[in-house]
């Protein structure tokens, strides 16, 4: 028997404001749960910052990382799967070209998740799990249309794609 279909929304609000040379405080907040988050960006020497805060990518790239593990553990639980050990090794790869002295155009090229898992559960038991993830994922599901966003599951054998 189907349980009901819950909808709900998921809103995250932001206010930048630019500190330095190229150094950002951003304060996020998700209002339906009354939580704030002051957070900031900065750049290296080489794109003009004095490298005060992790440039935006890294945040990002932890964001992907982070949202994913989250949602494993989450929807391990729903999937009476125990986790004893989760491990994610991101790759996001962009690349980008510029015409003289022009703005560059940036575009992703492939993301790539390697994820380590211990658990008592089978490689297809394993792989539903993934997909579950993936798909609850707000960051990635964000993505996915336009990113290619790539999978694997390290098993005894080496790497299955997901």
């Amino acid at each position: 028997m189907a349980g009901s279909i819950k909808k709900f929304s998921v809103i995250f609000e932001g206010v930048g404001v630019a500190t330095g040379k190229m150094r950002n405080d951003i304060a996020v907040s998700w209002p339906m749960m009354n939580e704030h988050f002051e957070l900031a960006t900065d750049e290296g020497p080489f794109h003009g910052g004095d490298g005060t805060a992790p440039p935006p990518l890294a945040l990002f790239t932890a964001a992907l990382t982070g949202c994913l593990m989250t949602q494993l553990r989450a929807f391990a639980k729903r999937l009476d799967v125990q986790i004893h050990d989760l491990k994610v090794n991101t790759k996001l790869h962009w690349s980008a070209e510029q015409e003289g002295n022009k703005p560059y155009v940036s575009m992703p090229e492939l993301f790539t998740l390697d994820i380590e898992m211990d658990t008592d559960v089978n490689v297809s038991e394993k792989i539903a799990l993934i997909q579950a993830a993936t798909k609850g994922c707000f960051i990635e599901q964000s993505l996915s249309d336009r990113v290619k966003v790539k999978h694997r599951l390290k098993d005894n054998s080496g790497w299955i794609e997901v």
